[in-house]
């Protein structure tokens, strides 16, 4: 999706719809995933603790997109 968007430009919202679909549906398999909700919760509850007892914000990853 990113890449047919950075390659149309403006055009995106029309020449990127099966891209979005796709994207659209990914994304729905991982939110209705109970596993990934606890994995995600998990992770954010051990970050949130770090944070608490040493008062110092951790940077967040970036993760690039190949899709």
């Amino acid at each position: 999706f990113t890449k047919c968007c950075q390659e149309t430009g403006l055009l995106m919202v029309v020449k990127c719809r099966q891209e979005n679909t796709a994207l659209k549906d990914c994304l729905v398999g991982y939110y209705s995933d109970p596993l990934f909700y606890e994995e995600c919760k998990v992770e954010y509850l051990k970050q949130r603790e770090e944070y608490r007892t040493t008062g110092i914000k951790k940077k967040r990853q970036k993760h690039t997109s190949d899709v």
